[in-house]
């Protein structure tokens, strides 16, 4: 049997102590960490599938000619994306952006409120689709700007060095226990 020294037990004593303390954090900053990397585990697996599920994003159609002087000018795409979105809608929310294919002949315009994409043939300015467009809601859930750009700004990385500080008490939870057991052994 070995004997443990006065010295050993104090040692032992406060290495038991800090690894409680560290338990506590893990375990406390673990249910908050989890909780944002649930969401953003879920929401980066429903980007991932953009592209193959159509409910997500809905596919890119085909226009007639890939040449862009064949096009007609974007303020008239822009004209008839519009139109075609407040017949659909009733009213026409804000445009937010302008997605340009060209190797596909379409121009996406994209609508804020509400995640509305309209496809046009960049050619003739047929209208080839109008849908939601849920992966641009996806990704705002997924880095926390559905809130508010500093949310998602302070909340990243909180996230980001939650995780670091979940990964270094978990080291210490494992490295604790393994050094008060050499310490008894001594």
């Amino acid at each position: 049997m070995v004997k443990i020294t006065q010295e050993k037990r104090e040692r032992i004593k406060h290495i038991s102590h800090q690894t409680r303390d560290w338990r506590k954090v893990h375990h406390y900053l673990g249910l908050v960490v989890a909780l944002f990397l649930l969401i953003s585990s879920v929401t980066g697996i429903l980007l991932a599938l953009k592209k193959d599920v159509e409910i997500i994003q809905p596919p890119t159609q085909r226009g007639v000619t890939k040449e862009l002087l064949d096009w007609k000018a974007f303020s008239e795409l822009e004209v008839l994306a519009s139109a075609a979105l407040e017949e659909h809608l009733g009213h026409l929310p804000e445009l937010d952006r302008i997605d340009v294919r060209p190797s596909k002949g379409v121009a996406k315009f994209q609508y804020q409120p509400g995640y509305w994409e309209v496809q046009i043939d960049g050619n003739t300015g047929q209208i080839l689709m109008i849908e939601k467009r849920y992966s641009d809601l996806i990704e705002h859930i997924h880095d926390g700007s559905i809130i508010n750009d500093l949310f998602k700004l302070i909340s990243m990385h909180l996230l980001g060095i939650g995780v670091i500080v979940m990964i270094a008490t978990g080291l210490w939870l494992w490295y604790g226990p393994f050094k008060i057991r050499r310490l008894k052994k001594l």
